[in-house]
């Protein structure tokens, strides 16, 4: 362990899995692959979102949002994981700790607002479709996503800022890739119940509600599905929930993982894991979850494709 004799380090020690060399170069290729087919996925859909006028509806709305939260999320970590894993100089500063930790937080705490935003949406489609341009309309759309833009600024910026306030006795090594608020946490020193207290009552609000609401809404949804008629519109209905309920699966396991327990009770290697799951590995399967299993947005991105190429 280095220590250091300030209480706030100029730098730390990202450590990652310096006990498990090998894995150093798999890790490098996988992130060096993943990364740009994560930006050129979420890339071409929101594209296509704008570009095609039947995309033009509240759930692409939200869709475009997801892909440039995406985006936002593996960007704030994978270059600096990047620049570790490929490099001897495994640091990353103080300022460039805390930019990271605000960003990562933010991007985090939007999606998981965001995806329940998007079961709302589903909710309204399903259950109530007379009233749903109505209800869904353009106004309350960008209200919706300006509010849960909010809450996760405020909650990176409120939890940021006390996790930051904790002593770190001199520490400056983090097990970790990246800056992340458990971790942080976990490696303070002194008296840090009280942090531990404000995280997980803030992820309630941030992880459990927003996750109970999304079931709610599709227990309600699987009632008005199950009485549909047409087996067509069964079959529509249930392919286009399912779509998002696979995203939901997906990122909030790990995040329910990581957050929703004590920091001192995390395992050592679970936030290298947990980290490498929802900030690489979901945003890079969420624009192919979406294309595949949505024949709207599969014939947009072929239009697309096809007016490119004519136009060469």
């Amino acid at each position: 362990m280095v220590f250091i004799n300030e209480s706030h380090p100029q730098e730390f020690i990202l450590l990652g899995f310096a006990d498990l060399p090998w894995l150093t170069l798999p890790l490098f290729v996988i992130l060096l692959v993943t990364y740009p087919i994560t930006m050129m996925g979420n890339i071409a859909i929101i594209l296509v979102s704008r570009l095609d006028p039947r995309l033009h509806s509240p759930m692409y709305f939200f869709l475009t949002n997801l892909s440039f939260l995406d985006m936002c999320y593996t960007t704030s970590i994978v270059p600096q994981m990047l620049f570790n894993v490929g490099s001897s100089r495994k640091t990353i500063s103080y300022v460039g700790c805390a930019l990271q930790l605000y960003l990562f937080s933010t991007m985090g705490a939007t999606e998981c607002l965001l995806l329940a935003v998007m079961s709302f949406d589903r909710y309204v489609a399903i259950c109530r479709p007379l009233h749903y341009n109505l209800i869904m309309n353009q106004r309350l759309c960008f209200l919706l996503v300006s509010i849960i833009w909010l809450c996760g600024i405020t909650y990176a910026i409120s939890e940021g800022t006390l996790t930051f306030q904790l002593p770190l006795c001199g520490v400056n090594q983090l097990d970790h890739w990246l800056c992340e608020i458990p971790v942080l946490i976990k490696t303070a020193c002194g008296e840090k119940e009280a942090n531990e207290l404000a995280l997980s009552v803030a992820c309630i609000f941030i992880i459990a509600v927003p996750l109970c609401l999304i079931l709610a809404s599709y227990a309600t949804i699987g009632r008005a599905i199950l009485k549909i008629k047409s087996s067509e519109g069964r079959k529509k209905a249930f392919g286009t929930c399912s779509t998002h309920l696979i995203i939901v699966s997906l990122f909030y396991g790990p995040a329910i993982s990581m957050y929703l327990q004590p920091p001192s009770s995390i395992s050592r290697d679970q936030p290298k894991f947990m980290a490498l799951f929802y900030g690489v590995v979901i945003p890079t399967l969420n624009p192919f979850i979406y294309t595949l299993r949505n024949k709207d947005v599969k014939g947009a991105l072929g239009n697309l494709v096809r007016s490119i190429f004519s136009s060469t």
